[in-house]
């Protein structure tokens, strides 16, 4: 009878979904362009001809008004050629995101995976964890669009650098280094557009003229282009700073992660940000806009953020009429607005000159582009490339479950004393856990989505505890009342074991809304010492949020013996924390952004400087640069297992060619200001074989542990100290790799002298120093001399 019962419900379920989503699908492929029998004539729908003709073709056939229409990104429909209207704005951060008007979660999808947020992820250090992390989104975005509930032009990834620890949206970010920022920005790209990847399955039409590595599974876009990093402090806003840059710093600080982003990740969207870089509005700025493009060689469309058109008028005053904001970001190379303003006022700038309708074609040329290469004119949807993939394909086991490896692998284990973690699971311990963020399921962070199925932290650490109970402390993450602590202390004193949830959430940071404290907010930190003393045992603190914390009373304090930082780990931050917790999974994330202690909050947030400037009192900012003390820093993680590193091969000598690039001897060499022992640096735009530079070094790593796990390796430089402003140390590469109790293990990391143990001048310009580069993993060196014949 059962099993009849079964039969039953599953044959109607699954009739009754399959009805649904035909139903869905047949709505959604109805609004489609080129179709047959009355618009698929057109030379825009002909997929036999090149990309550009046809793109060329679609702009020809649209009158003025029109054109004016389609360059909002709510882009209007075109109904005498069978154009549909366009939302070019979906969001996809960490996940698909409720953000954008693009994206609508119901039946039959009302949710997605939700992914950790974008710092936790960096932690990892693992590049094939973005990779297939963006591309399980790319697979979800596909599927929503074909049910109708997305675009197909997602505004992520952020791959501004984490400068300044207050900053509400460094959350969103891979964190503070250049080269983690672009590698993190190349992988989730790449992921994300489908480029080579199994799921970019073959076009069934073989009339289609196409090149795989030009056709899109969906569009990404870096942002925000550049120097943004400041919401909200003081008398600061986005809308109207003006943030100060020396090329120095534009050079090999804020630029490397969009020119990766570009130049190997081959995004095909960019986004201008709201601010101004150097007095110029960054979506009007030709110099900007015309790098990436000139010389980056970028090829896709420039985005403004959302309403940063009207700020080049209303906030900034930077234009002296709505109609000349319109031409500066025209001219500058900027194709579409995210807002109304061009709606409004474009047809009054043409009609006072200040705007040719060329201007226009250039832009909807690249807006096309983008659009053709995503199959959007290919006819029903359904049938083309993509069209297999639904509501099943959102949700799945495998993006759950990479969800959760995302979140093992992003967590931070800052401090374990006398080894205290991990917990026994076996001995059938009671355990308490108290904080406000414990037993909330809101663990995405900013752009996020609703999650396929989210567990508190609180829950998860009840699948592992034997007997659990659970106060709050706060009754909120601001925390302005102790009336919750008697309660709190009296939970913990009942408990073997005391699990601390603190930390921040997004009413203390996130878009629009820039921290002033680097202390835990309100009475969070009586809360934790008061627990802590009273607990049977030491405890075990558990952050959450973005931001950098000063909790060096913390890291002092005894009666603490455990600090994990678990940021926002998306939907499976529950099961993850408990895992590692209690020992199922060998912690191996690394911090991604240096932690400052609380006197960093006397540093003007609207100070763009990455160098020292002992004269002014200025330390500095990122591990790169910065000279005072820290809480924790960049790259600090802590194991189960302690590790030994060799390296077992790397050169010992580099030697550039004195023939520069145009064939001549010219004198290659440049003097410093101050030259220690006769050195030397050559500028790298000069050098003829800096392709042929490239060399691979060698490590072992040695698990001295009784626990297998993975472990990232960290390669750094330190090059000759002789020009103004060069890295204390930088970043070289990184690689995560498995580790077996008490084996060796081998990894190689390639460095690029050029790039790698480079760094740029006062000018601008990249140069590299001749004589001694040290390269160190931990406290192993290996010196690498560099000199020139």
């Amino acid at each position: 009878m059962w099993s009849s019962i079964f039969n039953f419900n599953f044959n109607f379920n699954f009739n009754f979904m399959l009805m649904v989503l035909l139903l869905a699908r047949t709505s959604w492929s109805s609004d489609y362009a080129c179709k047959f029998p009355n618009h698929h004539n057109h030379p825009f729908c002909d997929k036999s001809l090149p990309t550009p003709a046809r793109a060329r073709s679609l702009v020809s056939l649209l009158t003025l008004p029109e054109k004016i229409l389609l360059l909002s990104n709510n882009a209007s429909a075109v109904p005498r050629l069978g154009l549909p209207a366009y939302q070019w704005w979906s969001e996809s951060l960490h996940g698909i995101a409720l953000n954008g008007p693009g994206v609508s979660f119901r039946s039959p999808v009302p949710s997605a995976t939700d992914f950790p947020q974008v710092l936790l992820s960096a932690a990892s250090f693992n590049r094939s964890l973005w990779l297939l992390t963006a591309a399980a989104i790319a697979r979800e975005a596909r599927a929503m669009f074909n049910v109708g509930l997305a675009g197909l032009t997602f505004w992520a990834p952020n791959v501004n650098l984490f400068r300044d620890p207050r900053w509400g949206r460094g959350q969103e970010t891979p964190g503070e280094d250049p080269m983690l920022a672009s590698a993190y920005a190349v992988h989730y790209v790449t992921g994300l557009q489908a480029h080579g990847l199994p799921h970019a399955v073959p076009d069934p039409d073989p009339d289609h003229h196409h090149d795989d590595h030009d056709d899109l599974m969906v569009s990404a876009c870096c942002k925000h282009f550049t120097a943004y990093d400041l919401d909200m402090w003081r008398q600061f806003a986005r809308y109207n700073f003006n943030a100060v840059v020396s090329q120095q710093d534009l050079e090999d600080t804020y630029q490397p992660p969009f020119r990766s982003c570009i130049q190997q990740g081959k995004a095909s969207c960019l986004m201008c940000s709201y601010n101004e870089v150097n007095s110029v509005p960054a979506c009007a700025s030709e110099q900007l806009l015309g790098l990436a493009r000139d010389k980056w060689g970028f090829n896709g469309y420039i985005t403004s953020d959302c309403d940063a058109v009207a700020t080049v008028f209303e906030y900034q005053k930077y234009a002296k009429s709505r109609e000349d904001a319109i031409s500066d970001v025209l001219k500058a190379g900027m194709d579409i607005n995210c807002g109304t303003f061009m709606l409004r006022y474009t047809e009054s700038a043409i009609e006072q000159g200040k705007v040719k309708e060329e201007d226009l074609d250039r832009a909807l040329l690249n807006l096309f582009t983008v659009q053709l290469r995503l199959g959007l004119f290919d006819g029903d949807p359904i049938k083309g490339r993509f069209g297999k993939l639904g509501p099943m394909d959102v949700c799945t086991l495998e993006h759950k479950t990479l969800a959760l490896e995302g979140a093992r692998q992003g967590i931070v284990l800052l401090k374990n004393d006398r080894k205290f973690l991990p917990l026994n699971r076996d001995i059938g311990a009671s355990l308490a856990v108290i904080g406000p963020m414990a037993a909330t399921t809101k663990l995405g962070g900013g752009y996020s989505g609703i999650p396929c199925s989210s567990t508190s932290l609180y829950e998860g650490l009840g699948e592992f505890a034997e007997t659990i109970s659970y106060a709050s402390g706060c009754h909120d993450v601001p925390c302005d009342s102790g009336d919750g602590f008697v309660e709190a202390i009296d939970t913990a004193k009942q408990a073997d074991f005391v699990v601390i949830v603190a930390g921040l959430d997004t009413t203390q940071e996130t878009e629009d809304h820039d921290r002033a404290s680097l202390l835990l907010p309100g009475k969070q930190m009586d809360l934790v010492s008061s627990v802590a003393y009273a607990s049977k045992n030491p405890v075990i603190l558990v952050l959450t949020g973005g931001g950098p914390l000063d909790v060096s009373f913390a890291e002092r304090n005894e009666r603490i013996a455990s600090i994990l930082w678990v940021g926002y780990p998306g939907e499976a931050g529950g099961k993850a924390l408990a895992e590692i917790i209690f020992g199922e999974y060998n912690p191996a994330g690394r911090l991604p952004v240096t932690w400052y202690p609380e006197a960093f909050t006397n540093v003007p947030m609207n100070d763009m400087s990455m160098r020292a400037d002992p004269s002014r009192g200025y330390p500095g900012r990122t591990y790169r640069f910065y000279t005072g003390s820290r809480v924790y820093g960049f790259g600090h993680g802590l194991s189960y297992s302690d590790f030994s590193y060799n390296f077992l091969s790397a050169p010992s000598k580099i030697s550039l060619s004195r023939i520069v690039k145009d064939g001549s001897r010219k004198r290659l060499l440049h003097q410093a200001d101050k030259v220690v022992n006769g050195v030397d640096y050559a500028r790298v735009d000069d050098l003829q074989n800096c392709n042929s530079l490239s060399f691979s070094v060698y490590i072992s790593v040695m698990n001295l542990g009784d626990l297998d796990g993975s472990h990232v390796i960290m390669l750094f430089s330190r090059g000759p100290k002789f020009v103004e402003g060069s890295p204390e140390t930088q970043l070289v590469g990184f690689s995560r790799v498995h580790t077996v109790s008490n084996k060796s293990s081998e990894t190689s990391i390639v460095v690029d002298p050029c790039e790698h143990l480079s760094f740029a001048d006062e000018q601008g310009k990249r140069i590299l120093p001749l004589g001694s580069h040290t390269l160190n993993v931990g406290d192993v060196e290996h010196v690498v001399s560099i000199d020139i014949y």
